[in-house]
């Protein structure tokens, strides 16, 4: 290193905030690349970087199906980054149990991530024989259906208030020259949405029964056959889409060319960055307009184990940023999604976020599929979803019986 280059590292020590001796720059992986997505990952870094570290993004286009198998790669082919993005559940459980990731116990300790992360089986999620793995960073739900207002208008029909209606609406969308329901190529939005059927009309009972006890009677029998026709409703009211990308949906909404979309509140993101105002420009409807109940999944922070000691405590400086109310707060009003401390203050919160927030402090939250399922499971059932999306020739019991032959065989 040149004597120049000494003393920028030297002037740059000097003027950390916080009395941090050894920044370093820290690379962090994850999927959030749309739009709204990205103005949050720019509050998590600049929040990162005040702590006199470097956030070095590494994005990965394409959605965690995408990106997950590259960040285990690395991870496991001896080249971690500092840190990784995963969903709530057991995505990076087998990383753990190979001891490839570090033990964050210390600093939730110091957090006291156990007194302010609500609801607890967020934190449960993170929890391996008693040692905490990661830091949660926010709680997204699927079971939202959002609206254009202008799509309904320009069509002629009242704004549905329900999923019930809004298939009833469908008809008069197609002769507006309006796509109906939005759904992306992707697979987990296939398998998303048919989540959030089962749950939204099914109940909590019912899907309790589905994905918690694996009930076989039930998933073979008539009431889950109930969800399956209204998943061929959707396959019906979503032909003709012809996008790939989340976001791409989401923006069909936004432009009124598409009258709704099943997706997770994190298309709210794409809404706000797009300038549009909840209950004017579009509507939410929670639960479907129906059951109100939310899954408490979302994402959260990894961190490989490293090598490098500066590196490693640039890790806990990031886990403790993440979980900070300040940067909670501004993060997920960026996000669409709702903070993980039930202490932080969101008065500025807009329609839809409050409406999420109430549900929340009713206590009408679930473990989502990806808590409850092995992530090889969830991979058969996108695999399975994908395949009816795409094929109109596969019925609706053709598909609830291999359902039903995946979660009998789920781990």
């Amino acid at each position: 290193m040149n004597i120049r280059c000494i003393a920028a590292v030297l002037a740059a020590t000097v003027a950390m905030p916080f009395g941090v001796a050894h920044a370093t720059d820290l690379e962090v992986t994850h999927w959030w690349t749309s739009g709204g997505e990205a103005a949050a990952v720019a509050e998590l870094a600049k929040a990162f970087d005040a702590t006199g570290n470097k956030w070095v993004d590494g994005a990965i286009a394409g959605s965690g199906g995408t990106a997950r198998p590259i960040m285990i790669s690395r991870i496991t082919g001896g080249d971690p980054m500092g840190a990784t993005q995963f969903n709530h559940g057991r995505q990076a459980q087998e990383l753990v149990e190979a001891g490839l990731m570090r033990d964050l116990t210390d600093v939730a300790t110091k957090g006291h991530w156990k007194d302010v992360i609500k609801p607890a089986s967020l934190l449960d999620s993170c929890t391996i024989d008693g040692k905490i793995y990661c830091a949660p960073v926010n709680i997204h739900s699927w079971q939202w259906l959002w609206l254009s207002n202008d799509a309904f208008k320009k069509a002629g029909v009242e704004l549905p208030k329900n999923w019930n209606e809004f298939v009833a609406a469908g008809p008069a969308l197609k002769k507006a020259g309006i796509q109906p329901l939005a759904v992306g190529g992707q697979p987990w939005q296939a398998t998303g949405l048919v989540d959030t059927l089962m749950i939204s009309l099914g109940g909590k009972d019912l899907y309790m029964k589905v994905f918690k006890d694996r009930d076989a009677a039930t998933i073979s029998g008539p009431e889950v056959g109930k969800i399956f026709k209204a998943v061929d409703d959707a396959r019906k009211l979503a032909a003709g889409t012809n996008v790939q990308d989340w976001n791409q949906a989401t923006n069909m909404v936004i432009t009124g060319k598409a009258g709704g979309q099943v997706m997770g509140d994190w298309a709210q993101g794409e809404f706000q960055l797009a300038g549009k105002v909840a209950g004017k420009d579009y509507t939410c409807l929670p639960g479907l307009g129906l059951n109100e109940y939310l899954t408490a999944n979302g994402d959260a922070f990894y961190f490989p184990k490293l090598k490098d000691e500066a590196k490693s405590k640039a890790q806990d400086a990031l886990a403790a940023t993440i979980v900070d109310p300040k940067v909670q707060v501004a993060f997920n009003l960026k996000k669409g999604s709702l903070p993980i401390r039930g202490d932080v203050d969101l008065a500025s919160a807009n329609d839809c976020m409050k409406k999420g927030l109430a549900i929340l402090a009713k206590g009408n939250v679930l473990q989502s599929p990806d808590q409850l399922l092995s992530a090889d499971t969830q991979k058969q059932k996108e695999d399975l979803f994908s395949q009816f999306f795409a094929n109109p020739s596969m019925t609706a019991e053709a598909a609830q019986k291999r359902f039903a032959e995946i979660l009998k065989a789920a781990d």
